[in-house]
């Protein structure tokens, strides 16, 4: 599957640790569903969650984004339409180098090598589907380029961040997402807490094919736009998907 961005200014965070509303019926206007968390997240909920989304809004597309190898499995990757590796630009080593490193060592290592092992999640799916199987995962990989501004988050917990970007080191991040790293998303996450349009409009000047997401404090549909006028393509809202779900629907574009 190949995702056009055109059109994409509304994604929903699903966190699969929570419950999802009784009526995803709230889901009618997104237009992409990330699935992902931190604490209390499995594979089993993972899974779970993905599954639910599909079933109800089958014509959306759903993305995996794991915090640990633990959430992925050949399930999961074959459930959803891709698999998105955050790279924590301000977190420590492992968040960004150290989980690539590893997830690729397992991609390529053959099912032959895999068979006497004890078959890691991502290479029990190599195992199981044979050598194209390595063509078929890649293809489902997106490299998220990703800057955490909330320290008093899980995120920023979980990815080792200390410390938060200027908005001159996002706008950094922003061109060496593109012009280096060549990641397809430029994600700035405040992870439940507004930051405004700075960073935006920051990393935005730099960006012409990397697609920029904001994520974080987006209750209102004075917000969104306040965030897609500043120039992202699309805003991410999670909380309040939970949370509120009328003040969700709040949140999507109007026509």
């Amino acid at each position: 599957m190949t995702l056009d961005w055109d059109g994409v200014t509304h994604i929903t965070k699903v966190d699969p640790a929570k419950p999802l509303p009784d009526d995803l019926d709230v889901l009618k206007g997104t237009d992409l569903v990330i699935v992902g968390g931190s604490d209390d997240v499995t594979e089993t909920n993972t899974l779970e969650a993905i599954r639910a989304i599909d079933d109800a809004h089958p014509s959306t597309p759903v993305f995996q984004e794991p915090y640990s190898s633990d959430h992925v499995s050949r399930e999961t990757i074959d459930a959803a339409d891709f698999v998105a590796v955050p790279a924590v630009y301000n977190g420590d080593r492992e968040h960004f180098v150290g989980k690539h490193v590893d997830l690729f060592t397992e991609v390529g290592r053959t099912p032959e090598e895999l068979l006497g092992a004890g078959l890691p999640v991502v290479g029990d799916f190599v195992a199981s589907k044979g050598v194209d199987a390595i063509a078929e995962l890649a293809t489902s990989l997106i490299g998220e380029g990703y800057v955490v501004q909330h320290l008093d988050s899980a995120a920023a917990t979980t990815s080792g961040v200390e410390t938060t970007y200027t908005p001159e080191q996002v706008a950094g991040a922003a061109l060496a997402t593109e012009a280096f790293y060549g990641f397809p998303i430029f994600y700035v996450e405040y992870s439940g807490r507004y930051g405004g349009p700075e960073d935006v409009e920051a990393a935005a000047r730099y960006l012409e094919d990397t697609t920029l997401l904001y994520g974080g404090g987006i209750d209102s549909q004075e917000k969104t736009m306040e965030i897609l006028e500043a120039g992202a393509d699309a805003v991410v809202v999670g909380d309040c998907f939970h949370d509120d779900p009328e003040t969700f629907r709040d949140t999507i574009p109007m026509a």
